[in-house]
Order: structure tokens, then C-alpha cells, then sequence
């Protein structure tokens, strides 16, 4: 697909993503769902923030950048380098099981490349999150993914550069709705594969770091061929 609003980050990825390019996949997610300009929004597993300025800058939202690994205050330096202040986007160390902020506090959530790690305790989305979104707010999730769930016979190019533990991580569309579908409190679901797959891969790819130089392995070898990324979208009732 064409991601008009990503091709001005291209250089400013560089070094600052942690997988396959997270600016297009968020641009993807709201190009089938807009959050309305001024809306707060909950970057949950911001990374270094390179989403969290594309929210704030390219869609006019009021972003907290949430995420355990990162340092808020790198962040923070980040983020007026690119030109927005703490009115508009604020760097928060957090744990997405256990966030630090009042009931009802955003209009909408959006996760990228992240809820993986956390959302497969089928209580998360209910228990740990939901309770943050205001009422007919929204969540806009995307996940790496399986095209079809292969863990009883994992192939070995993905072998390659995963171990099993490592690819319990990633799992098909199916799971995905299966696991979220029994959420109370939640309406309008829709759990989708995407339509970034390749482009977003080669993009992390090309990053020179330990991490995509492992990941080329699975590549090299053709794991790509199992591979997508899903979507998910949801209303809090």
C-alpha cells in the first residue's frame, strides 16, 4: 500500500525503530479508522516514540508515549527535536500490566508491533486496559503474525532466527479474534490481516542492529512466506 504521511519519517527511523517500521503500520490503522484531531491518546509501547510523533504531528493528537524499556527523559529530548512540547506529547515509563494513570483518561489506544507481548493473557484487554479508555473509545491494535498458526510444526526458517518460546508471540488472525471476542465491555470488533507485510519487514531489515541481523536469518530462508501482521480495532461499550 502507498503511506503518503510515513514517506517524510524514512530518515528518522533510522536507529529509533525496534521492528518491522511502526509509523506505516499505525498510518495503515488509521487509514480505515480516524481519531478525531485533539483526541488523547495512549501510545502504548511507544519504543524510543517514533509513533508517538507521527501521532502528535501528522493527526494533530495529544499523545502519552507509554513503554517499560525506554527512558522518558531520551524521549522527551526527542520529542521537542522534533518540535512538540509537553502540552502535546508526554513520555511516561510504564507497565502495560500495570498503568499508571486514572480511569477514563483517553479517547483512544493505539498499540503497535507491541500488544503481543502482553495481550495474550485473555485477561488483559479487560482487566488491565479497557478501564483507561473512556466509554465509545477506541483501541487500534497490530501484531506480528502467522498466516496460519504453525506451532506443532514450526518451520525451520523460522527456525532460524526464533526460538519456539519466541514465536509463542506470534499467532493468526483466528487466535487473535478468538481471544479478544470473549473480552467483556467491548463492541465493534474487527480483526483483520493487513495489507503492510514485506514493505515493513524490509524496512527494519535494512536497520543495523543485532536484532534485525538476526532476523534476516528467518528471511534469508524464507520464513517470510508465513508471515503477516493483524489488525485489530475495537470500541470500549
Amino acid at each position: 500500500m502507498n503511506y503518503p504521511k510515513s514517506k517524510s519519517y524514512e530518515g528518522l527511523i533510522k536507529g529509533k525503530i525496534m521492528g518491522p517500521n511502526p509509523v506505516k503500520l499505525t498510518e495503515e490503522l488509521l487509514t480505515i479508522v480516524t481519531i478525531p484531531k485533539g483526541s488523547r491518546v495512549l501510545d502504548l509501547g511507544s519504543g524510543q516514540g517514533i509513533t508517538s510523533v507521527f501521532l502528535a504531528k501528522e493527526y494533530g493528537l495529544n499523545v502519552t508515549a507509554a513503554d517499560l524499556w525506554s527512558d522518558p527523559a531520551e524521549n522527551t529530548a526527542f520529542f521537542a527535536s522534533c518540535g512538540l512540547t509537553e502540552k502535546e506529547i508526554q513520555a511516561v515509563k510504564a507497565d502495560a500490566a500495570d498503568l499508571p494513570f486514572a480511569e477514563e483518561t483517553f479517547d483512544a489506544v493505539v498499540c503497535t508491533d507491541s500488544y503481543n507481548y502482553f495481550g495474550r493473557d485473555p485477561d488483559y484487554l479487560e482487566k488491565h486496559l479497557l478501564p483507561f479508555v473512556k466509554h465509545g473509545g477506541l483501541v487500534l491494535i497490530c501484531v506480528p503474525g502467522m498466516k496460519k498458526d504453525c506451532h506443532d510444526y514450526l518451520p525451520e526458517a523460522l527456525l532460524a532466527a526464533w526460538t519456539p518460546e519466541q514465536l509463542d508471540y506470534i499467532h493468526d488472525a483466528e487466535y487473535w479474534k478468538n481471544l479478544i471476542s470473549k473480552t467483556d465491555g467491548i463492541t465493534d470488533l474487527s480483526v483483520f490481516v493487513m495489507e503492510s507485510n514485506t514493505e515493513v519487514w524490509e524496512d527494519w531489515l535494512l536497520e543495523d542492529n543485532e536484532y534485525a541481523k538476526g532476523d534476516r536469518k528467518a528471511f534469508d530462508a524464507g520464513g517470510g512466506k508465513y508471515l503477516n501482521f493483524v489488525g485489530i480495532l475495537l470500541k470500549r461499550a
